[in-house]
């Protein structure tokens, strides 16, 4: 019973939600993270913000990058089944262009990555934590690399990265408008045993080379790469569109795929993918050029514009450096420096729990605060510091101190994660922990203890409180 209660509580939400957006026919499309809804709506204007932000289970309602997003906390995966199952089969989209044309070029920027990175998600961040826990293990003595416990945990925490073209053509050819199985078989192709052999063996003293109808092939290792199978992707949609055009229907279900594939596969060995590699090199040099004049700045001015980015949806643009710093340099820097982000802004939820009195607003910052341990900060930023202003500011502030700190030690991440409790072991290098690893762990826990402090200290919500007494003396008044 409690179960079926639970889940019309589900598909109400959802029914208020698809409303509060302008109705079913509104949607475009929809797709979740960790905690919001993501709706790519036909016309934006139509969607209530104010309605939406005021329903009992929404946390928070904002419009970033192209899309309209319903803030829901951990239970966003049950509501996003209900509209989906209130939906019943998205509505294809009647003034996409015209939603286009509205959309500035980092709106689609942002659109684009978010839309190719957010369904694999969870799964990205789950591999990565399995990766430092076996880091972890090899580090304590538990496992020896040549075990088969680690050889085979190994393996799964790898091949998501190891064959991510795959997965990468499947999402972006979807997010593009380009038969998904298309844009993978392009992705498959460029990880492929044969492929993958030709490049071991260029680097061999007596490698003959290899060429297409006399065009020589420079080999890269597509593995884990990034951006060579999105541009590819992109081409093939729009290749794709113009054949389905032009070509009978008879024929254009096997034949614009044949043709799509016989001319993208070629030109991305050739083309798209040397391009692709120096772009993605020159974007990793570039990075380490910046965080190399001064690691502390960097963590600084991360550490306390990192939940600022969150709020209008800019840290998508982002995930494809670090997954480009992985990809280059073998670990990224970045992520490191967002962890005291991270845990500045529990800290301050920490800190309203300690001073709050009402019931209510107490379990919601005390909710909001395991969250954000677990990387998860929304709950906290809208439902708790943001509407109070200080503690959403002492959090930031506390971030950038716990990120001058972990600059300084130049910590690195070595596996993709979000920066959580669960990464702590994703800091650890492959030739053991050193200090760096203490370093990033005691950022983030400076910059949380700090947050819970100066709030309790400094940002006491005492209008909230003073309710509570009035609504009690009143309560006592009454029983008397």
């Amino acid at each position: 019973m409690a179960f079926r209660v639970i889940t019309m509580a589900y598909e109400q939400l959802a029914k208020e939600i698809l409303g509060g957006v302008g109705g079913k026919a509104n949607v475009q499309s929809l797709v979740h993270c960790a905690t919001r809804l993501r709706f790519k709506l036909n016309s934006i204007e139509k969607a209530d913000k104010e309605q939406v932000k005021a329903l009992d289970g929404v946390i928070a309602a904002v419009e970033s990058g192209g899309q309209f997003q319903v803030v829901i906390g951990n239970h966003v995966g049950q509501v996003f089944q209900a509209v989906q199952a209130e939906m019943g089969g998205l509505v294809a989209a009647k003034e996409a262009d015209a939603l286009k044309d509205k959309q500035n070029a980092l709106s689609v920027f942002i659109d684009i990555i978010s839309g190719i990175f957010t369904p694999m998600i969870g799964i990205m961040a789950a591999t990565g934590i399995l990766k430092g826990l076996l880091a972890l293990s090899l580090a304590c003595g538990w496992l020896t690399a040549q075990s088969g416990t680690y050889q085979i945990l190994f393996a799964t925490s790898d091949s998501l990265f190891y064959f991510f073209p795959l997965a990468l053509g499947y999402t972006a050819g979807t997010k593009f408008g380009c038969n998904p199985f298309l844009s993978l078989a392009i992705g498959g192709a460029l990880v492929h045993p044969t492929m993958m052999a030709a490049f071991n063996a260029s680097h061999a003293a007596d490698y003959q080379g290899l060429d297409f109808f006399g065009i020589p092939v420079t080999f890269m290792n597509y593995a884990s790469s990034v951006i060579p199978i999105i541009f590819a992707t992109w081409l093939c949609s729009i290749l794709e569109k113009r054949f389905n055009q032009w070509l009978p229907s008879a024929i254009r279900n096997f034949v614009t795929p044949l043709i799509c594939l016989v001319i993208v596969v070629p030109l991305t060995f050739l083309v798209i993918g040397p391009i692709s590699t120096d772009i993605s090199e020159m974007l990793a040099s570039a990075y380490q050029f910046v965080y190399g004049a001064s690691p502390v700045i960097a963590g600084v001015v991360m550490g306390a514009c990192w939940q600022i980015f969150v709020i209008f949806g800019l840290h998508w643009g982002f995930v494809p450096i670090f997954m480009n710093n992985l990809s280059v340099l073998g670990a990224d820097s970045m992520v490191p420096l967002l962890l005291p982000a991270v845990f500045g802004q529990a800290g301050a939820a920490l800190g309203v729990f300690l001073y709050i009195r009402d019931q209510k607003a107490k379990a919601i910052a005390g909710s909001a605060f395991i969250a954000g341990l677990f990387g998860i900060t929304e709950p906290a930023i809208y439902g708790v510091n943001l509407p109070r202003k200080k503690p959403f500011a002492i959090g930031c502030i506390s971030g950038a101190i716990g990120g001058a700190v972990v600059g300084f030690y130049q910590a690195h991440v070595y596996s993709f994660g979000f920066p959580s409790v669960l990464a702590f072991p994703q800091f650890i290098p492959p030739t053991g922990v050193d200090v760096s690893v203490w370093a990033v762990i005691g950022g983030g826990f400076l910059a949380m203890i700090l947050a819970t402090v100066l709030t309790f200290l400094f940002a006491r919500d005492k209008s909230a409180n003073q309710a509570v007494h009035s609504s009690q003396r009143t309560a006592g008044v009454t029983a008397k």
